[in-house]
């Protein structure tokens, strides 16, 4: 049965683009189109605009070639979508030269024609010839075609020789024994393709070859961009309608445009409260994979709207196999609650005014715990008492000043009875939130987690990511809000139930937020700078790889 589903990792008729990728690099191939993964970069989007001509179409390719030695004319026909069954095939040709009963494929690329003996580089000689085998299926005589390079404006001559068909052929059967392997293959070493590669930031290559130890480089490169383009969009306004107007959202409230936000530049929509999307956004935000994030009026994370699942099915279904075998959900847990622990601990010794020893002590002695630990019910006891620990002294983190005001004595919630606790509920609440959508962009359920188990409507996995990011992010930006009197008194409401945030203090907590998300740190681990929202989504990529048997174990984000 399992060689049964592998076999249906591909299609029955390959995309030729496809082939180039495999010939290219058989782990991109692999992930693109086994596991459904994508992402643009600056080559994608040019690629598509230099394609822009030939794929709006034009002419036809006759319904049989002619037949005779009659002269013809020729004929010029765009985006041109044809099958070869038999050599299990189908490309979209961008230009097809046709004179009578003969026909060349025309193949634009982007960029400038190399300066080698070949006149182009094997992929895309691969892909041209696999366009000559279809053409050839069709009907027509086809011995070359042309790759046009539209950077230099060179139109490069490829024969079709037999070395060239048979590379073409075997590169069919490869990619086709590969993606029925159900493995995903190694990623190169230290390769100058992959810095211009749209799927390094997924496929991680330096990084996955470190941390296997397997020639991997004493420093990665950093590959992947320090910032990801887009940020998140927060809507606090009660009784606003969130739309769109062209690439343009807009935020309408008291019959007036109170924001506007470009819809290339955001990378998630959060809402708080009562507020509206229309359906023409939600849909544009759907396709372009932006997820809507739901929250209620005090912050509680709901709900999120989004797409299409992500195409990995390969991936959910390790993720599941794993959160159903004790063994190795007590090893990924372990983890995430020793990167915690561990993190909470520096937290406490950078920023106390009185070093903590005994404390800091105490924290130590349950992480060598929490590292032998193989029991879910033990942890949980373990990660409770480091927790309680910790918060005893997280008002010695509080400022002289700032601790006149807010009183701290211990963590509560579901309400929280004092101003501190609403202010990391809701910082809690926000980071819960990104790290959901991380491992969601990674292709995991969210929904599915190896240290909190599934419960209806929580995001597990998004949990178990957040547990060692919960020191770094959400309680330090609570205190940086105390300290550098962000929030004020004035920004809380007191209620018989508990304290909440009014609308000026929700607006000024986001904005310390999301500048602690922006924030540059050096990765502890492959020592290039990052922002922590990157790192999150790093985190969720090597969880992936982890699965996937690439790396022998997940390591948590620790600061040093």
């Amino acid at each position: 049965m399992e060689e049964a589903r592998r076999t249906e990792a591909l299609p029955d008729l390959v995309p030729v683009r496809m082939l180039n990728e495999f010939v290219y690099c058989p782990r991109l191939a692999y992930l693109e189109w086994v596991q459904g993964e994508f992402q643009d970069n600056a080559d994608t989007v040019e690629g598509r605009y230099r394609h822009r001509t030939v794929d709006r179409g034009g002419g036809a390719l006759p319904p049989e070639p002619p037949s005779g030695d009659e002269e013809s004319e020729t004929l010029h026909a765009r985006s041109v979508l044809l099958s070869g069954p038999a050599v299990g095939l189908i490309a979209r040709i961008d230009l097809v030269e046709a004179t009578g009963s003969r026909a060349t494929p025309v193949d634009y690329k982007r960029g400038k024609a190399p300066d080698i003996p070949e006149g182009a580089y094997e992929p895309e000689r691969v892909q041209l010839c696999a366009q000559g085998l279809i053409l050839r299926e069709n009907g027509f005589e086809c011995d070359e075609g042309v790759l046009y390079f539209v950077g230099s404006k060179t139109r490069v001559r490829v024969p079709f020789d037999a070395a060239l068909v048979e590379r073409t052929r075997r590169a069919v059967e490869e990619l086709r024994e590969v993606a029925g392997r159900g493995k995903i293959p190694p990623p190169l070493v230290d390769s100058p393709k992959c810095p211009r590669c749209s799927l390094v930031a997924i496929c991680l290559p330096d990084e996955v070859n470190l941390l296997a130890a397997e020639n991997g480089r004493e420093e990665p490169r950093r590959l992947i961009p320090a910032r990801q383009d887009g940020l998140p969009l927060h809507v606090t306004e009660q009784g606003a309608i969130v739309g769109k107007s062209g690439e343009t959202i807009e935020v309408r409230a008291h019959g007036r445009t109170i924001a506007t936000a470009r819809l290339m530049e955001v990378s998630q929509v959060s809402l708080y409260g009562n507020i509206q999307v229309t359906a023409q956004l939600q849909r544009e935000l759907s396709e372009r994979g932006t997820p809507v994030c739901h929250f209620s009026y005090g912050g509680w994370f709901s709900a999120m709207t989004t797409g299409l699942t992500h195409k990995n099915v390969e991936l959910r279904r390790r993720q599941f196999a794993a959160a159903e075998d004790p063994a190795q959900s007590i090893r990924l847990a372990r983890q995430f609650v020793d990167g915690k622990i561990k993190n909470a601990r520096t937290l406490l010794r950078r920023n106390s005014e009185v070093r903590p020893d005994r404390a800091l002590r105490e924290l130590a002695r349950l992480r060598r715990q929490v590292r032998s630990c193989v029991v879910t019910e033990s942890l949980l006891g373990l990660e409770g008492a480091a927790a309680r620990t910790y918060f005893a002294q997280f008002t010695g983190m509080i400022r002289t000043r700032a601790r006149e005001s807010f009183d701290f004595k211990d963590r509560n919630r579901r309400p929280p009875r004092d101003p501190v606790n609403a202010l990391l509920s809701f910082v809690y609440a926000l980071l819960v939130r990104e790290t959901t959508v991380a491992v969601l962009g990674a292709g995991f359920d969210p929904f599915m987690g190896f240290y909190h188990r599934p419960r209806y409507g929580r995001p597990a996995l998004g949990l178990d990511l957040a547990e060692e990011f919960r020191p770094l992010v959400g309680d330090s930006v609570v205190l940086t809000a105390l300290n550098n009197g962000e929030v004020q008194e004035s920004d809380f409401i007191h209620s018989a139930v508990g304290v909440g945030l009014t609308p000026r203090g929700r607006r000024r907590l986001i904005g310390a937020y999301e500048r602690r998300m922006d924030s540059m740190i050096t990765h502890p681990v492959f020592g290039y700078a990052i922002t922590y929202r990157q790192a999150m989504a790093v985190q969720a990529r090597l969880l992936a790889r982890h699965l996937a048997g690439e790396t022998p174990s997940y390591v948590p984000f620790c600061t040093r």
